[in-house]
């Protein structure tokens, strides 16, 4: 059986366990988490420590970047089963702050960024989001000093949020994307996938195979619009009611209208029932 890796859930605390890995100068790399750990985590996991010697694991679920009717109380919490798994990946230290140690008492203080953060796609439906994300973001990174983060590009505008954010700030942090872990069907792995019925998972993949129709066709010279219009109906025709379905530049998430307008990602978010999804792929 693995050994549970180091719990810490103080600021004090946590500076002294990361100079104790640092002691031999020893490069660090962090991987923010919610909790709720599934096999697309691990894979940050196991990146993190490709690309450093010691890694931590932050669980925190962040009230910030959640709006008063989505699903923070609801929010999976699986702290035995996360445990598990990060100590068979031994993962060297687990932050695990409560909501008064990141947010005391008159903190008054958040980062609002913009740039990627108003691309006007998920800020479009969660207005209050990356708001939440950067400032929690900013300060795991200041409270853990990282050489390294990763993060995972399923939350594609996030991961150009928070890169942007660690340089136009000069966090000292290499922000690193890794790359969408999915179930055999082609369904993005997620904390959230728990809330779908065994029908609607069924229906689920068909965000995928959209997205795929659509980066088919704009590969194969189709008119742009009529490319990504295909991708939604699939999308609305399977029964979602869709937030987004956009072709946007990969780096700047700026609006494009040919494919030659530079690296393509597409990205999409669809509500299945009671359960709100994303998802992206390159073109």
């Amino acid at each position: 059986m693995s050994r549970s890796p180091m719990v810490v859930r103080t600021v004090p605390a946590l500076r002294r366990a990361v100079d104790g890995l640092r002691a031999r100068k020893a490069a660090v790399a962090l991987v923010p988490t919610m909790g709720a750990l599934h096999d697309g985590h691990v894979s940050l996991v196991r990146l993190a420590k490709r690309r450093a010697q010691k890694v931590i694991v932050s669980i925190f679920v962040n009230p910030t970047q959640f709006a008063p009717t989505e699903d923070f109380g609801s929010y999976p919490r699986t702290w035995k089963a996360d445990i598990a798994k990060l100590a068979a990946e031994k993962v060297d230290l687990i932050w695990n702050p409560d909501v008064k140690a990141m947010y005391p008492d008159g903190f008054a203080t958040r980062i609002v960024p913009e740039g990627p953060a108003v691309a006007g796609l998920e800020d479009r439906f969660r207005p209050h989001f990356f708001g939440g994300v950067a400032t929690v973001v900013g300060k795991l990174f200041t409270q853990v000093r990282p050489d390294v983060a990763i993060f995972g590009e399923k939350d594609f505008q996030q991961l150009r949020v928070v890169t942007q954010m660690a340089r136009d700030l000069d966090l000292g942090v290499r922000v690193v994307g890794s790359r969408t872990v999915r179930e055999r069907d082609g369904l993005a792995m997620s904390s959230r996938n728990v809330y779908l019925s065994p029908d609607e998972r069924q229906t689920a993949i068909t965000l995928y195979r959209a997205m795929k129709e659509s980066a088919r066709r704009l590969k194969a010279g189709d008119a742009f619009e009529s490319a990504m219009a295909a991708g939604r109906e699939l999308v609305t025709g399977a029964g979602f009611a869709l937030d987004y379905f956009e072709a946007r530049h990969a780096e700047t998430l700026a609006p494009v209208s040919s494919i030659k307008d530079g690296p393509l990602r597409i990205l999409v978010a669809a509500k299945l029932g009671k359960t709100r999804l994303i998802d992206n792929i390159g073109v």
